[in-house]
Formats: C-alpha cells, sequence, structure tokens
C-alpha cells in the first residue's frame, strides 16, 4: 500500500516542520556600489535598471523585512544564501557563473546578507556558486536534519535563483511556499511570467496572508 501523503500544495505552514529561506538579497546585488552595478552608467540605473531598483527597495525588501521579523517572532527556522565562491579567485564556481562573469569573491562585502535583513548570530547562512541553492550547497541535507517537510522562498531573482529554487525543492519533496511580493527581478514582465510558469511546483501566498497565517 502507497505511504499516505498531501492530496493539495495549499496546506497551510506546520511551524514546526516549516522553514523560510532569503534567496541572495545580498550587498553585490542590492546596491549601487554592488560587484553587479558598480561599472553600470548611471543612465541605465535610471532607465535599463530603473524597475529593478524601484520593485526591490519599495516593495521586495520591505515584505521581506517583515517577513524576517515574523518568522523569527513565530519561532520558525530562518535561513540565508548568498552567491559567493569558496575561493578568492571563483575558480569553484559553476561554468555558468564564469561564462556570466559573477565571481563574489569568499569573505567578500559583496558576498553578505543586505543590513536590512541581517541574519541573527544562529541563523544559517549558505554561500552558494549556482543559480540553485540545491546544487551548490547541502541544504537539503541541513533542511532534513531540521526536522523540515514546508520550505517558504523568497528573494532574487524570481525568475532565476528563486525559480531555480522552487523546482529542486518541489522534485526533492518539499512543500513549497513562494511569496511573489517578497521577489523581485529585472521587469514585471519576467517577474509575472516566472510566477506564472511555476504555479504547478508550489503555493503561492501574499506576505500579508503568510503572517496571519503564522499569527503575526
Amino acid at each position: 500500500m502507497a505511504a499516505d501523503h498531501p492530496s493539495t500544495r495549499n496546506l497551510p505552514l506546520d511551524p514546526a516542520a516549516s522553514a523560510i529561506l532569503f534567496i541572495d538579497v545580498q550587498n553585490f546585488s542590492v546596491r549601487r556600489d554592488g560587484g553587479e552595478f558598480k561599472d553600470v552608467p548611471d543612465a541605465d540605473i535610471e532607465g535599463k535598471y530603473g524597475y529593478y531598483f524601484k520593485r526591490i527597495h519599495e516593495v521586495a525588501i520591505p515584505n521581506m523585512q517583515r517577513l524576517l521579523a515574523g518568522f523569527r517572532k513565530a519561532g520558525i527556522e530562518v535561513l540565508h544564501t548568498t552567491i559567493e565562491s569558496l575561493t578568492k579567485d571563483g575558480r569553484d564556481r559553476s561554468l555558468d557563473y564564469k561564462i556570466t562573469g559573477f565571481n563574489v569573491p569568499k569573505g567578500s562585502r559583496d558576498g553578505k546578507v543586505i543590513d536590512e535583513l541581517a541574519p541573527l548570530e544562529d541563523e544559517i547562512v549558505l554561500p552558494k556558486s549556482s543559480s540553485s541553492v540545491f546544487v551548490s550547497t547541502h541544504v537539503d541535507y541541513i533542511l532534513r536534519n531540521l526536522g523540515v517537510r514546508q520550505i517558504v522562498l523568497c528573494g532574487l531573482l524570481t525568475d532565476q535563483c528563486v525559480e531555480s529554487a522552487v523546482r529542486d525543492a518541489c522534485d526533492l519533496n518539499y512543500l513549497v511556499t513562494l511569496v511573489p511580493d517578497a521577489c523581485g527581478t529585472y521587469s514585471q514582465e519576467r517577474h509575472d511570467f516566472s510566477i506564472n510558469a511555476i504555479k504547478g511546483y508550489c503555493r503561492q501566498i501574499s506576505t500579508d496572508d503568510l503572517l496571519k497565517e503564522i499569527g503575526q
């Protein structure tokens, strides 16, 4: 006889079996002087990347701050991941990151979580060197050791590292909750396309509704 299993993804969180993971909300990709943008002309920051900076600073990060405070208060496990090589020269990073030109050196300011979401001393922070945290870290091992079966995901970029984590977590038998208004990418179109594309892999819920769900 087959083992019992949930018949839907739309289940409220069980705090004792849940965790939230903040993906790549770091100086490298959030700060104007971070490695991703330090050499980008001001005209492109205002034009090409205008939507991105407005989205993350006015919507995504404020919602992530609320989630962080709420999950801490509820006693639910909090984890962070950042793009950061295990070496100074990045020789360990993925081929994709090498081709793209992304190297966040080990121990650099670029690899740190932004101050607005600064991890507490005992919160887990995982450096990764590929798009999916499940590929280049041992997060799956950690989550299983913590007894986590339901994982909440948010962060940057919606259609890249966040989407990769959603798909991989689903395939590794986690019940995935995505918080779209706590995510961001380079355009509204890219964000919306990704959110629609991964509906079949995760439950999607707003920051307000998720905080109510955990009693915050």
